[in-house]
């Protein structure tokens, strides 16, 4: 059990303002430093993946090991890529993925993963792989309503990283008939809270412009989640990208990873408070990259 972590116990959360009830017993949350991006490339991609992104974003890798992560067998290239806004778990499968993995967007570190199954569904969550060991722990993956796939870890040592100069964003796209389902599960899993509920955003956001959808921002010790429920008639690359990565200066940034063989996309362009770009690099992977524009309090 990660007691560094443990948090005395919560009292039951009355409903918010905006309708949703947050009814976990307890946080089972970390920080979101300790929450990744899975991400999966071909084996002969790894190593320009590892250089492109880390020249973006700074940062460093952990050492790569060829190893069984799954409850089944298989082997891969396993890696994190640890940068001040996002953390990647990088893999390169030389054996076929079995299913569902390779679906689930993101990991979750958890300070107990028998009361984050027990809370997830509770919660609305179905357990699509039940918990099973790995060599630095446990691991299960959860779906959300909507069909929203991610992984739950539990590490048997207390991990110590530095948190983000800027937390990413978790981006998910569901249809527009289930976002509150969505919504109301995970802010009940996550002890989250509901920050924003735009129901008439820009599609320009999703590249649909002169079209609207419903984008809510939700935050919680996991970290930010932006959640785009739309019609579905997304054009390339949108829907693709399921982080959203915040720098300081995003021309920059750029300039960086076209240097590094990181491709652009869509173009950056003024959004409601950012400006954003949608870029893909080696491998296939595809991210947001963003810059507020937003005035910060003093």
């Amino acid at each position: 059990m990660l007691s560094t972590f443990i948090k005395p116990t919560l009292l039951a959360l009355a409903l918010t303002a905006s309708g949703y009830s947050l009814a976990a017993p307890a946080s089972v949350a970390v920080a979101p430093q300790y929450d990744t991006t899975h991400v999966y490339v071909q084996p002969a991609e790894v190593d320009r993946f590892v250089q492109a992104f880390l020249a973006t974003f700074g940062g460093k890798s952990t050492p790569q090991v060829v190893v069984n992560v799954l409850p089944v067998p298989s082997s891969t290239t396993s890696q994190l890529l640890q940068t001040p806004v996002g953390t990647v778990s990088l893999f390169g499968f030389s054996t076929p993925v079995p299913y569902p993995f390779g679906s689930e967007r993101n990991g979750y570190l958890v300070r107990d993963m028998d009361e984050a199954l027990a809370a997830a569904k509770a919660s609305g969550a179905s357990v699509l792989v039940q918990d099973f060991p790995d060599p630095i722990g446990r691991d299960a993956v959860i779906q959300w309503p909507g069909g929203v796939n991610l992984q739950l870890y539990w590490h048997t040592r207390t991990p110590n990283y530095t948190p983000f100069a800027h937390v990413p964003e978790n981006r998910v796209y569901v249809a527009a008939d289930r976002a509150d389902a969505f919504v109301k599960a995970f802010l009940a899993f996550s002890h989250g809270r509901l920050e924003s509920d735009d129901r008439h955003a820009a599609g320009e956001q999703v590249g649909q412009p002169g079209k609207s959808f419903r984008r809510l921002s939700l935050n919680s010790d996991f970290g930010k989640m932006v959640v785009l429920a739309t019609d579905g008639h997304l054009p390339y690359p949108y829907g693709h990208e399921n982080t959203g990565y915040e720098v300081d200066d995003l021309a920059a940034t750029l300039i960086k990873a076209q240097g590094a063989g990181v491709k652009v996309l869509v173009p950056a362009a003024e959004q409601a408070g950012r400006r954003a770009a949608l870029v893909q690099f080696p491998g296939g992977y595809v991210a947001e990259i963003h810059q507020s524009t937003l005035q910060k309090k003093s």
